[in-house]
């Protein structure tokens, strides 16, 4: 049975974390939305995302970060393995639910590895 848990440790929450992930990442670019990855020792995938403020209300802001959450917590398997990973929307981000958002990621981690 396939672990659907969300703890804490797979999250990037220091902001060092953060600049470290867009000093030394890659950049893959989808479709209004932008992974950066950097290669990490953790041995699992951890997510950061970070929300324009371009897109207006924090409520919609919120919701998209709560949709890229549950897209890593379900899909883990899609996303690139061993890495940092910050999920960066822009204000043309249009995908409504977390299974198009790991469709859309797929191709991306694929020409991470």
């Amino acid at each position: 049975m396939k672990n659907l848990s969300f703890p804490k440790d797979l999250q990037i929450r220091k902001g060092w974390h953060y600049r470290q992930v867009y000093n030394e990442g890659k950049r893959l670019h989808g479709s209004g939305f932008s992974l950066v990855c950097r290669a990490n020792d953790q041995g699992f995938s951890r997510i950061g995302i970070s929300v324009n403020r371009k897109i207006r209300g924090a409520v919609r802001r919120n919701r998209i970060k709560r949709i890229i959450r549950e897209s890593f917590r379900l899909y883990r398997d899609r996303y690139p393995k061993e890495v940092d990973i910050v999920f960066t929307v822009r204000p043309d981000f249009s995908l409504p639910s977390p299974q198009v958002i790991s469709e859309a990621v797929e191709p991306l981690a694929r020409r991470w590895e």
